[in-house]
């Protein structure tokens, strides 16, 4: 035997409906939601997280011209992970269209390490002569002679080529 049984495939494949299985995030599609998401999707030039939400909450609509997919028939259809279509009901429940379909912003910001005149030593030390016994300026050369100059308490290398990675930061 070689263990190959067609009914097993058809076990995986969820039904598309559960009449017993009710959902904690309804998604009901007004028109004009529907043709923004048809019209994304047609485009296709969305990025695909994009296109993914608006195909699941295509399929999850449960409003007059919706097929109203369970998540598992969703997520086999797509093939995404079940959770994934429960998320992007979820995203449209509280947040609306936008939400769901859109990618949000990183909240989290980030504090300079350097100030403007610290990175203006920076600059300078890198425009000057290399130490004796180097050819060049090496990114942890540049931080530890910040450091030895007392410009800054500790300084990474990563920092330093951050810094000197900027727009108008010319090392000469």
């Amino acid at each position: 035997m070689c263990g190959f049984d067609p009914c097993s495939l058809r076990s995986r494949i969820p039904p598309l409906e559960k009449p017993s299985m009710r959902k904690q995030h309804v998604v009901v599609l007004s028109e004009e939601e529907r043709a923004r998401l048809r019209t994304l999707i047609g485009q296709g030039t969305a990025p695909a997280r994009a296109l993914t939400h608006a195909r699941i909450l295509l399929k999850a609509n449960q409003g007059e011209a919706g097929p109203g997919w369970t998540d598992r028939a969703i997520a086999v259809a797509l093939e995404v992970h079940h959770t994934t279509v429960a998320r992007v009901r979820q995203q449209y429940a509280t947040g609306g269209l936008e939400a769901a379909v859109d990618r949000k912003a990183p909240q989290r910001q980030y504090r300079r390490k350097l100030d403007g005149e610290q990175e203006a030593h920076l600059v300078a030390l890198a425009c000057s002569a290399p130490p004796p016994g180097h050819k060049r300026w090496t990114l942890r050369l540049l931080a530890q002679r910040l450091v030895e100059l007392e410009v800054v308490d500790q300084l990474s290398y990563e920092t330093v080529r951050g810094a000197l990675q900027q727009p108008g930061s010319s090392r000469g």
